[in-house]
Order: C-alpha cells, then sequence, then structure tokens
C-alpha cells in the first residue's frame, strides 16, 4: 500500500476510534452521573438517601460484571471476522440500550420492575462497552508503526475524556436549564434519549474505515484462529490477570473521582449544588484532552511500564490529597482539586491501550486485550463507587452480610487507604508483566526471533 494511502487510511482509523469511543463512553458515564443524582428516588424512592444510592451503585456495578461477558463475545468475532464489523455491532449495542433507558418507566408507574429493567438495561450498556475498547484501540495501533503506538494507542483512551465531558456537561445545562425540580421529575430523560444522535454520527464514520492491516494478513495468511478465547487463556493466562491487576490504581481512582465525587459532595459538602460538581468534573476531563496523548506519547519516548508505574507511585499519594482537601469544604478549593484529579490517572491511562495490546499476538489481539482490560471492571472500577460509600459511612450490607463500624464514619483517609491498597497491587502486576513495547505488532510474536522481538535489527549478509 503507498504511504499516502496509508497514513490517510492510519488518521481516519483514529479519527473513527476517538469519535466512536467517546459516543459509547458518552452512553456509559451517562448512567453513572444520573445514577448518582436521581435514580435513588427514581427508583428506589421508598429508602434512605444512603439505602437508594448503595442500591444504586449495585446496579452501576452490574454493568461491569457484564463487560467480560462483552469482551468474550466481541473479542471473539474481532479476531474472527474483523475490527471493523465488530465495532460497528458494539456501537448499536450500545447506542440501543441508553437510549431505551430515556424511555423506560420509573418506580411510580412499574414499581420495583422498573429497577429490574434498569438492571437488564446496565447489563445490555456493559456488554456494548466490554467490546469496545478492544477494538477500537487495535484499530488506531494496528494501523501504525511500531515506534508510535503508545501516542497512538492513547487516541481511543482520549474518548473517554470526550465522553466524560460530554455527559457532565449535557447533564450540568440540563439541570442549569430545566432546574433541579424537573430534572430529578422528567428532564433526566434528555441526555439518555439524545444518545441515538450520537449513534448516527459515531455509525456514519465507521463504515467509512478499512480493516487494518494487521487482520488484512491474518486473512490472507489463512490464520484465523476458530476459537481464540480459549486459546488465548491457554496461552497468555498470566497476561491476561496481570494486565486486569495493573488496572486496579488507575480504575478504581477514577471512578471515584467521577461517579463517587458527587455522593461525597452530597455528604461532605452539603452546601455546593449538583451542578458544580458536574461542571467540576466536565473541567477535569478537559484537562485529561491534553494529559492522556501527553503520557501516550511520552511512553514511547521513555518505556510504557516506566510512565504507568510512576503515575501509580503519584496516584498513591494523591489519594490522600484528594480527599483531605476535598473534605475541606471550600468551594475553590474543591473545585480545583477536581479539576486536577485525573492527572495521575491520565500518567496510567495515556500509555495503558499499547501497554495491554501488546502483550499478545495479533491473531489473538482482540480477545487477549479485551479479556484482560475488562476483567478489572469486575473488582476495580465496579465496586468503587459501593466500597468508597460504604467506608465513608462505616456500614456495609452485602448479601447479608453486615459490617457497621462508628470509629471509620466520615473519615475520607479510609477511601485514601482504599486507593493505596489498589496502588500496591497494582505496581506489583505491572513489574512482573513482560516489556513488548519493541515487538513488531504487525508480526505474530512466535515468527519473530528474540533479536527482532527486542528491537534489535541483524546486520546484513554481505
Amino acid at each position: 500500500m503507498p504511504p499516502e494511502e496509508r497514513r490517510r487510511n492510519l488518521i481516519k482509523a483514529v479519527i473513527a476510534s476517538t469519535v466512536g469511543t467517546s459516543i459509547e463512553w458518552y452512553d456509559y458515564f451517562l448512567f453513572g452521573t444520573a445514577g448518582a443524582l436521581v435514580f435513588a428516588k427514581l427508583f428506589f424512592p421508598k429508602s434512605d438517601q444512603l439505602a437508594g444510592t448503595l442500591n444504586v451503585y449495585v446496579i452501576f456495578f452490574v454493568g461491569f460484571l457484564a463487560r467480560p461477558v462483552g469482551a468474550w463475545l466481541f473479542g471473539s468475532y474481532g479476531d474472527r471476522i474483523g475490527r471493523k464489523a465488530t465495532l460497528i455491532a458494539t456501537l448499536l449495542f450500545m447506542g440501543l440500550a441508553t437510549f431505551l433507558i430515556g424511555v423506560m418507566p420509573t418506580y411510580a408507574t412499574l414499581g420495583i420492575w422498573a429497577a429490574v429493567v434498569l438492571v437488564v438495561l446496565r447489563l445490555f450498556q456493559g456488554i456494548g462497552v466490554g467490546g469496545e475498547w478492544g477494538g477500537s484501540v487495535l484499530m488506531a495501533m494496528e494501523w501504525g508503526s511500531k515506534k508510535r503506538k503508545g501516542w497512538l494507542g492513547s487516541w481511543p483512551q482520549f474518548g473517554v475524556p470526550i465522553g466524560l465531558v460530554l455527559s457532565n456537561a449535557v447533564v450540568a445545562l440540563t439541570v442549569t436549564l430545566a432546574g433541579e425540580s424537573a430534572f430529578a421529575s422528567w428532564a433526566w430523560r434528555i441526555p439518555f434519549l439524545l444518545s441515538i444522535v450520537l449513534v448516527g454520527v459515531g455509525l456514519y464514520i465507521r463504515l467509512g474505515i478499512v480493516e487494518t492491516p494487521v487482520f488484512q494478513a491474518i486473512l490472507r495468511e489463512n490464520r484465523v484462529e476458530q476459537a481464540p478465547v480459549r486459546e488465548v487463556i491457554r496461552r497468555n493466562w498470566r497476561e491476561i490477570i496481570l494486565t486486569a491487576l495493573l488496572r486496579l490504581p488507575e480504575q478504581a481512582p477514577f471512578y471515584l473521582f467521577t461517579v463517587f465525587v458527587f455522593t461525597f459532595g452530597i455528604f461532605a459538602t452539603p452546601h455546593l449544588s449538583k451542578s458544580f460538581f458536574t461542571w467540576a468534573v466536565s473541567v477535569a476531563g478537559l484537562v485529561s484532552f491534553i494529559t492522556i496523548p501527553l503520557f501516550g506519547h511520552l511512553s514511547d519516548s521513555i518505556g510504557r511500564k516506566t510512565v504507568y508505574m510512576l503515575g501509580i507511585a503519584v496516584m498513591a499519594v494523591w489519594g490522600f490529597v484528594y480527599f483531605g482537601l476535598f473534605a475541606g469544604g471550600a468551594a475553590v478549593v474543591v473545585f480545583i482539586v477536581i479539576a486536577l484529579s485525573l492527572i495521575p490517572h491520565d500518567m496510567q491511562y495515556g500509555p495503558q491501550a499499547s501497554l495491554i495490546a501488546e502483550s499478545f499476538t495479533g491473531r489473538l489481539r482482540y480477545s487477549g486485550a479485551s479479556l484482560g482490560y475488562q476483567l478489572a471492571s469486575i473488582f476495580a472500577g465496579g465496586p468503587a463507587p459501593y466500597i468508597a460509600t460504604g467506608l465513608w459511612a462505616g456500614k456495609f450490607d452485602i448479601i447479608g452480610l453486615k459490617f457497621d463500624s462508628p470509629f471509620v464514619a466520615k473519615s475520607p483517609y479510609t477511601i485514601s487507604a482504599y486507593i493505596l491498597v489498589c496502588c500496591v497491587i497494582g505496581f506489583l502486576a505491572t513489574a512482573l508483566l513482560k516489556d513488548r513495547s519493541q515487538y513488531d505488532h504487525h508480526v505474530e510474536y512466535e515468527e519473530q526471533t528474540p533479536m527482532e522481538a527486542e528491537g534489535v535489527t541483524r546486520p546484513a549478509v554481505v
């Protein structure tokens, strides 16, 4: 393929990956924002504020439980029928589920069955986003060169702050224009209904991209793996576990800083409005517009694992700074802390896509990367808001198992300690993961000699 044509296809692939991922994350984050603000009263009106919030976070967690299912389902298709077709399917799957949340009845109409319907639609959201990430990363990375994997892989990650900013900005604008009373009554549906328009835009863009050269080569050489999930678990179970664990210090704090922040604000700083927090989180997302690609690019220069482990170390300290200053309650301080909150996360998230994807060979990459990335959602991102709420309140009630300790209640540093534990585990997992940043991702790994895999070119024979 001529260099100019390859460059055009690369640009189209990066744009399509970023736009599509932004739309999917808009849908996914929208549930968390709306859930933290109004779902407790809409779907659990007979519960008090704390119990209703915990119930909503359980449903929020359901979406994370479904993400490995999406990774398994769409990962299999991505390695068998291609990246492009699978990405179109995930976009439609997620978009329709989000739109249906916007038209579904609440407790006032269906009673407790409304919560059941919400659980089902949240499951569909989780399945959709579970298959989206891996394909978007591969679509961008597999069109690029070996030396720019970190930079290219960071652009689908860039869709996260876009989705975050878009979802929070739309919610903040709706609350501001409609008022908090109208938003809690009916206007909360508007951001969900807008999803169908965004899906149309994303679908139009994704239909115009070309399949990646890596998958084209796999087809041409008749090397399609018929059971990619089974094969990648057999061959790369260690990489799957480690890539899941290294996400703990990135994903758990992210959902504390973007979802639990609303609950913490309600309890710790009740004098600040809901729109205050939605705008503050939106600013944090805007900061990530710069920091995610910056750290992705930096990982190509000084090393993927170096940047990632430095981000973990910063996060371990930042957890104590964040909650210590937040609990003080001064509006200006709280806004600044929230606005800067995602920088330690972005130090990890920028290089993370390439760090995970390059751990797997081409014909198993969609399945392996998706499984490693999405398994973390079960123990990292999904339970994080629930755990943080329980730590703040000093009580838990999980499947009848109750924990109640007034000694830790209302201490923000218990949440900081939770982040610290995540950082220790993630740091060890990253250290144990083999560095494959110098591997040529266009060639199956078993076909590369040890020298070539480490980026050393053999001298020409004269």
